[in-house]
C-alpha cells in the first residue's frame, strides 16, 4: 500500500486483502470522507499508493477514472482487477507535468518515509486547479504515541514528536504491527502540503465517539 524503497506490504499482501475487504465501520468512514472531499468529476484521478485498489470504486462512483500506482507488486496483484495500475514509487511518478485533474492518497501517508516528497510529485502532475485529496490516520490521535485501549479516552504521550518508523501499537492485530508506520505530525503534514504548492480548501475529521481517528483534506494546485 505504501511507497518506500522496500515494498513492505509484499509479505502481507494476502493478509491485507482479507483485512481491508472485511470493510466495517472504519472503511465506511474512510470512504465517506473520501467521497465527500473528492466530489464528482471526470478524467483521471491518480490513486497514489493504491495498494489493493480498495478505494478505487469511490472515485469511479463519482465519475472519475482511477489510475493506481504503488510500489508493492504483491498489493498490485489484487489492485489490477479493480483499476489500471503501474508499479511506481510515489516520490517519482511516471506522469507528465501538469497533466492530471485529480489525485488521492488514502491511508498511505504513514507508509512512506518521505511523504512531503510525494506531495511535491502530486503538485507537479496536477493541472492548475487540479484537486488532491488526502485521507489518513489522524496525526494527533493515531500512532505509537496513542493508546486507544480505553476507548472513551485516548492517551497521548511524549512520542508524538517522534517522526521515525515504529511498529508499536496498542492494537496487536492491525496493520501497524506488521508493516510499521512513519509518524507525520499535523504541522508537518499541513506545512508540507502548502510548501508543495497546494492550497488547502477544506479539512475534515471523522471517528468513533468524540475522538477522530481519521483526518482528510482537499487541496488545489495553485
Amino acid at each position: 500500500m505504501g511507497a518506500t524503497s522496500t515494498p513492505a506490504y509484499d509479505a502481507h499482501a494476502d493478509w491485507y486483502e482479507n483485512y481491508i475487504s472485511a470493510g466495517g465501520d472504519y472503511l465506511r468512514r474512510v470512504h465517506g470522507t473520501l467521497a465527500d472531499l473528492l466530489g464528482p468529476g471526470e478524467g483521471t484521478c491518480l490513486d497514489i499508493c493504491c495498494g489493493t485498489g480498495a478505494h478505487a470504486a469511490v472515485a469511479s462512483s463519482l465519475g472519475w477514472t482511477p489510475l493506481g500506482m504503488d510500489l508493492s507488486g504483491g498489493q498490485l496483484r489484487y489492485a489490477s482487477a479493480r483499476l489500471p495500475v503501474a508499479r511506481v514509487d510515489a516520490t517519482a511518478l511516471a506522469i507528465a507535468d501538469a497533466s492530471l485533474p485529480a489525485a488521492m492518497c488514502v491511508l498511505s501517508s504513514t507508509d512512506m518515509p518521505d511523504y512531503p516528497a510525494a506531495l511535491r510529485e502530486v503538485a507537479r502532475v496536477l493541472r492548475p486547479g487540479g484537486r488532491f485529496v488526502h485521507v489518513g490516520v489522524h496525526p494527533c490521535f493515531v500512532g505509537a504515541f496513542a493508546d486507544w485501549s480505553q476507548r472513551r479516552s485516548v492517551v497521548v504521550d511524549e512520542r508524538y514528536g517522534d517522526r521515525s518508523r515504529s511498529f508499536e501499537s496498542w492494537n496487536t492485530s492491525g496493520v501497524r504491527v506488521r508493516v510499521g508506520a512513519w509518524h507525520v505530525p499535523l504541522a508537518d503534514l499541513l506545512n508540507a502540503t502548502v510548501a508543495a504548492g497546494l492550497r488547502l480548501v477544506r479539512v475534515a475529521e471523522a471517528g468513533p465517539g468524540g475522538v477522530p481517528d481519521l483526518l482528510g483534506f482537499v487541496a488545489v494546485k495553485g
